[in-house]
């Protein structure tokens, strides 16, 4: 990959840069993986847990049929999430809510890396690893404190059983979730998709949104996707070499 330099930066973009003042920045799996955050997507059908393809072990149907396996499963990734920090594309968009008046972070991340390089309120389309939530009354419990190594943690209010608040293949986003996004998109002046072929719907309706109301598009991707050529610009390369340098 050639080395990223400043002045792959246009003077377009680095003057918007510094006079808008909505500014939408939606991330994905690529940012996540500079941090060491494995895929589990890359080998297509390829078992990843005890035999079983990515798109099983984190379905809708393995959550009716075998909750304790979806437990373990997502055990197991927090254990790798546990050693892994922010790298420079999570910290840059953390200190932007200083150079921006109106920002909206939106990821299709679970990993909470965002907030633990800083950033707030972080629109979260497909959930967050680090939360569990109650089947029978919808409460909220950081993941941290349960004890979540022995089969299914119980609900601490009405003592039913919790399951880990991620979106599975099979279900909605969370209520709320993309129709915060959609109004961000539909506000900001620039809109910035960084680590994200963003063609998955409905989170590709974003970058959609957003050129439809005027905002400038710009892709961040170590390689060109299927969004490329609806972008105003794009910028080739990893997102924590190329999000410092604007």
């Amino acid at each position: 990959m050639p080395v990223v330099e400043p002045a792959m930066i246009s003077k377009t973009l680095r003057d918007l840069f510094h006079t808008a003042n909505s500014v939408l920045v939606l991330t994905g799996a690529g940012v996540s993986a500079e941090s060491g955050v494995p895929t589990f997507r890359g080998g297509g059908q390829s078992a990843v847990w005890k035999g079983m393809p990515f798109e099983v072990i984190s379905s809708a149907q393995m959550l009716e049929r075998d909750l304790p396996a979806v437990w373990e499963w997502f055990n197991y990734r927090r254990n790798l999430l546990a050693q892994l920090t922010p790298n420079a594309a999570h910290t840059t968009i953390a200190n932007w809510p200083c150079r921006f008046s109106d920002l909206s972070v939106v990821t299709q991340n679970v990993d909470g890396l965002h907030q633990a390089a800083g950033s707030r309120d972080v629109i979260e389309l497909h959930g967050n690893v680090w939360r569990a939530r109650c089947f029978d009354c919808d409460a909220r419990y950081n993941s941290r404190e349960l004890n979540c190594d022995e089969a299914v943690p119980s609900c601490f209010d009405c003592g039913g059983n919790l399951r880990p608040d991620v979106v599975l293949f099979g279900e909605m986003l969370p209520p709320g979730a993309f129709e915060r996004a959609a109004d961000a998109a539909q506000r900001c002046e620039l809109c910035l998709v960084v680590g994200t072929s963003a063609v998955v719907y409905p989170a590709a309706s974003i970058p959609e949104i957003a050129k439809g109301n005027g905002a400038c598009l710009v892709e961040v991707n170590p390689e060109r996707t299927p969004l490329s050529d609806f972008c105003d610009e794009v910028l080739t390369g990893k997102a924590g070499e190329i999000l410092p340098l604007l």
